[in-house]
């Protein structure tokens, strides 16, 4: 699961005895925000208007509407206090979230000062701290204040932990560098990559774009039909059969491309060895790691290194 600032190492599944919480005699569900009328606009799954988003949670309340709740909807639980000056920049946009998801999953906040033997149990060291909570187990946790971007990488995660069925959400920033690209401003284009990944550093839609601006830049000004006649004249010059591969991989020959660079990865060593796989890599990165293509390449280029 996509974890903003933890390690799994840090937390595991089951990891925190909620026993001592689980006798606490339930009561009547006290939502603070309800959702708004409409489809929801953020993370898909949820049920029409009127679900429960946002309810606050008190030990008395917390076997109710965190433990069985999250039998049939993950509950993500926000570790909050007033003085706590961080918790006023992540709150606002759960809750936010929260309601953009129409009941596809209940954000239930915990005031650490009125609820001390909830944080303890969940071993709260510092605040924000954000748990979620799936099948009444807590499931991956995070703490501080993290982008709204990973913030909800990491909810698609809990959903999907969760048995609900996530649509992949439009990114507006993506749009932003597609459309750079295929308008041909490389530079806008790699900007908006770059920054995509400084934000989220494993987003592989953004990778492979930024290796198509790579390959772009590579064969402009480039006669195709004279540099694959090249290549095949001169099947050792590490040069033009790279260059040959970019042109292989733009006219949907992927595949051949791939086996042109494999190749010759056996037929060379040294520093040039290293670049023809560095290239080969970068084009992998367009087509993405599902590609079949891909991952049948992935296996000759290992047969070819070792």
């Amino acid at each position: 699961m996509s974890d903003p600032r933890m390690t799994s190492s840090i937390f595991t599944r089951g990891a925190v005895d909620l026993s001592a919480l689980r006798s606490t005699p339930p009561a009547n569900p006290r939502p603070t925000t309800p959702a708004q009328a409409g489809p929801p606009t953020g993370l898909p799954g949820g049920p029409a208007g009127g679900a429960v988003t946002v309810i606050d949670v008190t030990e008395a309340t917390f076997q109710s509407e965190v433990l069985e709740r999250s039998l049939s909807t993950p509950v993500v639980v926000d570790f909050w206090a007033e003085w706590c000056e961080p918790c006023k920049q992540l709150s606002p946009v759960l809750e936010r979230l929260a309601v953009e998801g129409g009941g596809a999953w209940v954000l239930a906040k915990v005031d650490v000062d009125a609820n001390p033997r909830i944080a303890q149990m969940f071993r709260v060291q510092g605040i924000p701290m954000v748990y979620a909570v799936v099948g009444g187990q807590p499931v991956d946790a995070f703490s501080g204040v993290v982008p709204e971007a990973q913030l909800r990488q990491w909810l698609q995660a809990v959903l999907k932990a969760g048995g609900v069925a996530v649509a992949e959400p439009e990114d507006p920033r993506l749009d932003e560098a597609d459309d750079a690209l295929m308008s041909g401003d490389l530079e806008a284009a790699e900007r908006a990559y770059r920054k995509i990944l400084a934000e989220s550093p494993a987003d592989a839609a953004a990778e492979a774009g930024l290796a198509q601006v790579g390959l772009a830049r590579r064969v402009a000004g480039a006669d195709p039909q004279a540099a694959l006649t090249v290549a095949a004249q001169a099947p050792d010059d590490v040069a033009a059969q790279l260059l040959a591969a970019d042109i292989e991989v733009l006219s949907g020959m992927a595949e051949q491309a791939y086996a042109r660079l494999v190749g010759l990865v056996r037929r060379t060593a040294g520093e040039d060895r290293e670049k023809v796989r560095q290239h080969l890599v970068s084009l992998f990165t367009i087509a993405g790691p599902d590609d079949p293509a891909v991952a049948s390449a992935r296996r000759a280029l290992a047969s070819a290194l070792f």
